[in-house]
């Protein structure tokens, strides 16, 4: 399958993505002209020594900018309050710690309430640079993705400079976020340069995303199971003296219990309430075969210990047909579950309605918009959607 980095969108717009990452600003001010109004958020947790920084960096483009206090206890929001003339900034503050999800779920909601079209997510430690902003932005506006997310990965020179032990326990959140989300197309979960369109947002139970350093991943199964569709952003790591909140080794255990469940729900949701197909019956027998085999494996090998003698051929190849069988549903239900990634922006879709009620020319603007993604998407009508 090919990435996300490969969709003809990327490619078309090769010259406003230069290896550093500075968009054009005509291109970026298509979406002003658009009427669309972007708000960015910073969660705000001991980021006194960076978050001025931070929001000295965000460009001219952007309405709004939210700071989220998290209780700070050296007192984030005051410092910005304190320091920062910048009229387009709004401190809130939180009575107690909710976690960087919650900051983030707070800032979400205040955009929503200011009638913000896309909110961006920054970390206020530095480590994320407002100026390529951009990229995250601009294909949502122009309605090719729902969510934007970065990639640290993606260039190689800063893939080279990264601790092995990094690489290795990226590589594998990332494939427990790929089961859990059915986004098997992205890579670097955990990154938490993200943005999203409004109208997505809005359809998202804000009361049920983690509030925790699980929230990137569970904001990713919210979106798969309302058919959102998600690309990576290319960027590069930024580290310097800011320090990590987040302990590897005390959230690893946590992450995996929670991908688990997700996957579990994600699956009973996709493939038995909303819809049952193929897949769902691959599932179900690969299971059940799976489950067999080794079960009546363990039983023949623990009899076969008692009576010290080997088990008889044919239990043998009974046991293994049972095995192989239910490995091979299961991978064709794998196959399904890859094939099976949205690849069409909901936000279009979501919005078809209001367009009703806008002027002739206006709603007929919009229509041409979403036909010409439709008819776009048409080399994919391949892929089992369900919007």
């Amino acid at each position: 399958m090919a990435s996300a980095n490969d969709d003809p969108y990327y490619k078309s717009r090769d010259a406003g993505f230069p290896e550093n990452g500075q968009c054009h600003g005509r291109e970026f001010g298509a979406q002003q002209q658009k009427g669309l109004q972007v708000a960015v958020i910073i969660p705000s947790y001991r980021v006194t020594d960076h978050i001025l920084g931070v929001i000295e960096r965000i460009g001219k483009e952007v309405a709004s900018i939210y700071v989220v206090d998290d209780c700070c206890p050296v007192g984030s929001g005051a410092f910005v309050t304190a320091h920062c003339q910048d009229p387009r900034v709004k401190v809130i503050r939180h009575e107690k710690n909710l976690g960087v999800g919650g900051a983030v779920i707070t800032g979400i909601r205040a955009a929503l309430e200011d009638g913000m079209d896309i909110c961006v997510k920054v970390d206020g430690d530095g480590q994320m640079d407002p100026q390529i902003l951009p990229r995250f932005v601009m294909p949502i506006a122009d309605g090719f993705a729902d969510y934007t997310k970065g990639n640290r990965f993606y260039y190689m020179d800063t893939v080279k400079k990264m601790p092995v032990i990094r690489l290795i326990g990226n590589a594998a959140l990332s494939f427990f976020a790929k089961l859990s989300s059915g986004y098997w197309d992205i890579f670097d979960p955990n990154n938490g340069y993200v943005a999203i369109s409004s109208t997505v947002a809005r359809e998202l139970p804000l009361d049920k995303i983690s509030r925790n350093y699980f929230f990137e991943s569970d904001v990713l199964f919210r979106l798969s199971l309302i058919r959102a569709r998600v690309i990576d952003i290319p960027m590069h790591a930024i580290y310097g003296d800011e320090q990590s909140n987040m302990k590897i080794n005390r959230i690893i255990f946590t992450f995996m219990g929670n991908h688990i469940k997700n996957f579990i729900k994600r699956i009973v949701y996709n493939y038995f309430v909303r819809d049952f197909s193929i897949a769902s019956m691959y599932f179900v027998f690969g299971v059940i075969f799976l489950s067999l085999g080794v079960l009546f494996g363990i039983f023949t090998w623990v009899d076969s210990l008692g009576r010290a003698s080997s088990a008889p051929t044919g239990t043998v190849m009974l046991v293994s047909l049972q095995v192989i069988v239910g490995v091979q549903l299961l991978l064709s239900f794998m196959a399904f579950d890859v094939a099976n990634v949205p690849s069409v922006p909901i936000q279009r879709l979501l919005a078809r309605y209001p367009i009703m009620f806008r002027a002739p020319s206006e709603a007929a603007d919009s229509q041409n918009v979403i036909n010409k993604i439709s008819m776009g998407n048409d080399h994919g009508a391949d892929k089992s959607e369900g919007v």
